[in-house]
């Protein structure tokens, strides 16, 4: 019996992290790259990570835009990306809201995205990274016993300030300095 080899991932929160922060992102053109993140995320696939996004979409919930709008903002990543020549492994979001849906196993800081990764591409998540810009993506990483990433892009300068009980493992500058330090 052959056994696979458990791959490593990098799971990304999408904005403030790898886009630029904008309040409920429900347009295409607004969609921009943060600087350096396309060459982080180069440097993170020739580190033969897996390359993961897990994002809430609370704005689906909330009626500010639907997942075919979702789709539209997720294709244009996944275009400009394949046009530098990098490959995202997966894209899972959580399109719900306690307020408007109820409760869930995927909205962040519950580590269902992250576990169905997991499932999917027999990832070892002791050797796996989750890169966010809240202490809510660092409760995510913790939940799912990965090492935990704490960007100071998008809300990451305004979330190092409360840092408290929940403790990253690291805390970089941006994705592209976290990218070339692991």
């Amino acid at each position: 019996m052959k056994v696979t080899e458990k791959k490593k991932a990098i799971f990304l929160d999408r904005d403030g992290v790898i886009n630029k922060e904008v309040s409920y992102l429900s347009n295409p053109d607004d969609f921009e790259f943060i600087d350096g993140s396309v060459d982080a995320l180069r440097i993170l696939k020739q580190k033969h990570f897996l390359l993961i996004v897990i994002t809430n979409q609370a704005g689906i919930a909330r009626g500010f835009f639907t997942e075919e709008t979702l789709k539209l903002i997720h294709n244009k990543m996944i275009s400009i990306l394949k046009q530098n020549m990098i490959e995202l492994n997966d894209i899972y979001y959580c399109p719900h809201h306690p307020e408007f849906t109820g409760p869930c196993d995927c909205r962040k800081p519950n580590s269902g995205m992250i576990l169905k990764a997991k499932l999917k591409y027999n990832i070892d998540l002791s050797n796996s990274y989750m890169v966010g810009d809240t202490l809510n993506d660092i409760e995510t990483g913790k939940a799912a016993k990965c090492k935990t990433v704490l960007v100071l892009t998008g809300y990451g300068k305004e979330e190092q300030k409360k840092i408290r009980s929940i403790i990253p493992d690291m805390i970089f500058k941006n994705l592209k300095e976290f990218a070339i330090n692991i």
